[in-house]
């Protein structure tokens, strides 16, 4: 069958990293948006090798755990900002643990016992940043369309009415902006975000080569208390306020509120329970984590490449603490050593200098504490530290109806 399209009716098992189920035909393993882990699915499939990629025909048994999507654009426009709209919150969450716990033993080599997971306080509205495309459209009073893109066909865009994983407040925003939006730059295409900041909202914007007009949009929306912009050729600056006045940060904000301050609680407490003297909080952002840590007088060296970032924690960090504006990988080598480090990169996980740097230390920390937001790159990681055994691993559901996850892990020197 490789290469060739071919129906059969599947029986799904699982949910793989990224949202679709997993079952299995003739020996392949077949990988299908939109089913649940119990569904009897009629699926027309592609094989290539031992995988293949299916399109749900049918539901033929459904799922203990499948539900209706509460989203119509989720239904009739196959929207892929969300993944598990139709499974239970119960079902999402066990889908979540699943994946964390098979990347790190598939992916990590690490044993992992049962993996607890903190829930978020609200399944909806709990967003606080929308990022959209914009694409000129004769038939909108402004000209422009701003939405989102189907799961199967990322080139598209759908016309966005509503998204109920999003505040309501940030939604408000976007329909004030998108009535002015004949004042966006010319080009054919822009993305923009808007998002809670303290006050208001931000708006931040990529794309085009001139944006004579930004100004119509805090007049239009007075709860438009910043605007970004990153042409096509150039750096992000900031439009609004003019000035030297200090940025709010808005690219750092959590999306989840609720929930990032929960898991940084808890990020800190376990940090605390190492009971360091010296710290490195590498990825370390705006400083949240090292601002926490200095507090209780731990001597603090914070790592973070974004110069915006690096300025805002250097502003508010106490006297003794460090800040490095640099790539990790430049920095932690000087830094060390350190009772504990903190690590906290982006999607694409630690660069694997970073893992050696750690591997070699001497002496090494006490804990390195990996917040990550990709389980196979957080996976891979862990086991390129093999001088360090994994200690403790905790989930937070930041991003309900969808499959994303966010994962503590503590690991320990092996000798410890």
């Amino acid at each position: 069958m490789t290469g060739t399209d071919a129906i059969a009716t599947i029986e799904i098992d699982s949910i793989a990293g990224g949202g679709d189920g997993v079952g299995r035909v003739d020996g392949r393993v077949v990988f299908v948006p939109r089913t649940a882990p119990g569904d009897m699915a009629r699926v027309r499939f592609t094989s290539r090798g031992r995988f293949a990629r299916g399109v749900l025909l049918a539901v033929e048994r459904p799922s203990p755990l499948r539900i209706e999507p509460a989203c119509e654009h989720y239904v009739t426009d196959r929207c892929g900002g969300c993944q598990l709209q139709h499974m239970t919150m119960e079902g999402q969450q066990a889908a979540k643990v699943r994946i964390v716990g098979d990347a790190l033993q598939r992916i990590g080599r690490r044993s992992v016992d049962d993996i607890p997971l903190r829930a978020s306080p609200r399944a909806w509205r709990y967003r606080r940043k929308l990022t959209l495309t914009l694409r000129p459209a004769p038939s909108e009073p402004s000209g422009w369309m701003g939405g989102l893109h189907p799961f199967d066909a990322p080139d598209q865009v759908f016309p966005l009415r509503d998204c109920p994983i999003t505040e309501a407040g940030v939604i408000d925003a976007w329909r004030g902006i998108l009535a002015v939006a004949d004042a966006f730059p010319d080009a054919l295409s822009l993305r923009a975000g808007v998002q809670v900041i303290e006050g208001g909202f931000a708006l931040v914007l990529e794309g085009g080569t001139a944006w004579p007009r930004w100004a119509a949009f805090p007049a239009a929306v007075p709860s438009v208390r910043e605007i970004w912009w990153t042409p096509e050729t150039g750096k992000r600056r900031r439009l609004f306020p003019e000035g030297d006045a200090p940025a709010t940060g808005a690219s750092f904000a959590q999306v989840n509120a609720a929930v990032g301050e929960a898991m940084h609680r808890y990020v800190v407490d376990r940090a605390l329970s190492y009971a360091p003297l010296t710290a490195v909080d590498a990825y370390a952002g705006t400083g949240a984590t090292a601002i926490a840590l200095a507090e209780r007088g731990i001597r603090v060296t914070a790592i973070e490449a974004d110069r915006t970032a690096a300025a805002a924690a250097r502003r508010h960090l106490p006297e003794g603490a460090r800040v490095h504006a640099t790539r990790v990988e430049a920095a932690l080598g000087r830094a060390l050593p350190a009772d504990l480090v903190l690590l906290n990169p982006p999607r694409a996980g630690v660069d694997a200098s970073v893992t050696e740097i750690l591997n070699q230390a001497t002496p090494r920390p006490r804990a390195v504490i990996y917040v990550s937001c990709d389980p196979a790159t957080l996976a891979r990681d862990v086991k390129r530290l093999a001088e360090y055994r994994l200690a403790r691993v905790v989930c937070f559901d930041m991003f309900p109806q969808t499959a994303h996850v966010e994962t503590v892990c503590e690991l320990v020197p092996q000798d410890s």
